[in-house]
């Protein structure tokens, strides 16, 4: 063995790099490994960059309906799409930049640049050497899924990852996949000025919201224009005098969707099919991700696995979660679980989506007694102030202790205005404790409290 460690740790994603901090301010020897970018999907090719374009989307969305609130620019709205992908790379890169340079400066830690492969229980092999440790922890996330789609090979296509380098702008963007990553990337290059038409083999946009919720979707998207087949099956790909043919079977509409670019949206896999797993004797599902106990222990007790990998989150928040639990539990003596999460997340699409917990056909299905409330958003306020009152907020509560048991806020600051009932689920409090708070006016914050004043029994 070319080198011992108290840990290792193998890749630099959302859990990695504090997990490494953390282990090393306490006096551990650590190794770091990647082999690729630092900060994993969040910083390179996910949430950090593809929201700074979302932004630039917002920016020219809204100066092309600067006339509404009387302002006048003198000409239509022009896109400098390298400018725009500059300014991506430069919010990225420092993202990345100061990842590397964080884990290169850490004291009792050192950097490995290479893949990593397990050849034992407590080893792990690195280019030419191999490390040991008695804790080692997979922190390696994910990748986009590539299906084995006929006529795939024989066709240009993009991922989340490679239209990160895409600095011009699509004649007509065909994304396949109609759940979060195809929406986001839908809509983003509509606003930038490309035809879109998004491709969903089921019956209706985001099919594990409910469906008021994808609905709702479905004619926010629709109202900008952008094209939307679903119940598409049997897709292939070829190649057409005018680029790129989906050919599809819908309910209705053409056989075929010819387009200029074709983006895949259909989901991800762990990166857990190189890494030597059986010589080390962890165990992974039949989708390829790290089996875990509820402390994200493997099956191996001297490996963890965090982050996208454990297929126990799949969000950035997860995965940063993933690390407090590991960390306080081996520091502290803490008995964290991630079974004590609460389903949190958010859509990013204009107006966003902020979700938590339990979706109102999940209640139903658990036979839970519940109450329930709904509200447009052109009854808030804010929503109408700011000219953006598409969408609607609404919670469902159980009916014997009074708890929250999910909630769905479709709506311009829905993202973040979920989060006090997220705090209140966390809390264990009834929902009479949101709904006797005064809360500030104007915002859209302030009617949460008169949407549960209106909870009935859920039909």
């Amino acid at each position: 063995m070319d080198a011992s460690y108290d840990a290792i740790i193998i890749g630099t994603g959302q859990a990695g790099p504090p997990l490494a901090a953390r282990l090393a301010a306490g006096g551990m020897k650590v190794a770091v490994i990647e082999q690729g970018k630092f900060g994993g999907t969040c910083v390179n090719n996910g949430c950090i960059p593809t929201k700074t374009l979302v932004a630039s989307a917002y920016a020219a969305h809204s100066a092309r309906r600067s006339a509404e609130y009387g302002v006048e620019i003198g000409g239509p709205v022009q896109l400098d799409m390298r400018r725009v992908k500059a300014r991506k790379d430069d919010v990225s890169g420092r993202s990345n930049r100061s990842i590397e340079s964080w884990m290169r400066g850490l004291a009792n830690a050192t950097v490995y640049r290479g893949h990593a492969r397990f050849t034992g229980p407590k080893t792990v092999r690195v280019n030419d050497g191999v490390l040991g440790a008695d804790r080692i922890f997979i922190n390696v996330g994910g990748r986009p899924l590539v299906p084995d789609m006929p006529g795939l090979d024989l066709v240009p296509h993009l991922t989340n990852v490679s239209m990160m380098d895409v600095d011009f702008l699509p004649e007509h963007l065909l994304v396949i996949g109609g759940s979060y990553v195809g929406l986001e990337f839908g809509q983003m290059y509509r606003r930038f000025g490309s035809r879109v038409t998004i491709i969903e083999m089921g019956p209706r946009l985001i099919g594990r919201e409910d469906e008021d919720v994808s609905r709702a979707v479905h004619e926010i998207l629709q109202q900008e224009g952008i094209g939307l087949r679903l119940d598409a099956e049997c897709l292939s790909l070829a190649r057409d005098r005018s680029g790129i043919a989906v050919n599809l079977k819908c309910a209705s509409g053409a056989s075929a969707e010819v387009g200029s670019h074709v983006l895949l949206a259909v989901g991800r896999v762990p990166n857990t099919d190189d890494l030597g797993l059986d010589a080390a004797g962890i165990q992974i599902d039949r989708r390829g991700y790290v089996v875990v106990d509820e402390a994200l222990r493997t099956t191996n007790p001297n490996v963890w696995a965090l982050g996208d990998c454990n297929g126990k989150g799949a969000f950035t928040h997860t995965s940063y979660n993933d690390y407090e639990i590991v960390a306080d539990n081996l520091l502290n003596g803490g008995r964290r679980k991630w079974t004590d999460r609460v389903t949190a997340y958010a859509l990013f699409i204009d107006p966003p989506l902020g979700r938590v917990g339990m979706t109102e056909a999940e209640v139903k299905r658990a036979g839970i007694p519940a109450l329930a409330a709904k509200r447009p958003m052109t009854r808030v306020a804010r929503a109408v102030e700011k000219g953006e009152p598409a969408g609607f907020m609404k919670v469902v509560v159980d009916a014997r202790d009074q708890r929250i048991l999910g909630a769905a806020i479709l709506g311009t600051g829905g993202d973040e205005v979920v989060h006090s009932l997220l705090d209140v689920v966390y809390a264990g409090l009834p929902y009479t404790a949101v709904q006797r708070g005064v809360r500030i006016h104007p915002t859209v914050s302030e009617l949460i409290p008169t949407l549960l004043g209106d909870l009935q029994p859920l039909a």
